[in-house]
């Protein structure tokens, strides 16, 4: 994958954006990276960015990831999402595809290279 994209990373605890970033940028170097630290905030990151691919922990203070991510769908359709959770049960799974919204991937907290290579092979 040889475009330069714009990823935002979502997800309310400072480690787990820092792996996510580390883990990306170490396949895909060339890329931009936006962090926020919940749902309100990413919709402001996301207006200013306008990513291409967003990953999004699903349990945030102020808005959970699913309300961002419904939100985050209708401003930026164009935009990948990759839900990255320790939460991955089968009801939780449900909901995310009773969305609507094509994910290119659900993934398992703490992320490590698997995890990244299999958002990559989403997009």
């Amino acid at each position: 994958m040889s475009d330069k994209l714009r990823v935002l990373i979502v997800d309310d605890s400072s480690v787990s954006r820092m792996m996510v970033k580390n883990q990306l940028l170490s396949q895909q170097p060339d890329w931009t990276v936006v962090e926020a630290a919940n749902g309100s905030e990413a919709l402001a990151r996301a207006a200013e960015a306008a990513p291409d691919l967003i990953t999004l922990d699903l349990n945030m203070p102020e808005m959970d990831g699913l309300e961002a991510a419904v939100k985050l769908h209708e401003a930026h359709p164009q935009a990948r999402i990759a839900i990255v959770t320790a939460n991955i049960q089968d009801s939780m799974r449900q909901r995310v595809q009773s969305l609507g919204i094509l994910f290119v991937a659900m993934v398992d907290k703490p992320i490590n290279e698997a995890g990244i290579r299999k958002i990559l092979a989403g997009l």
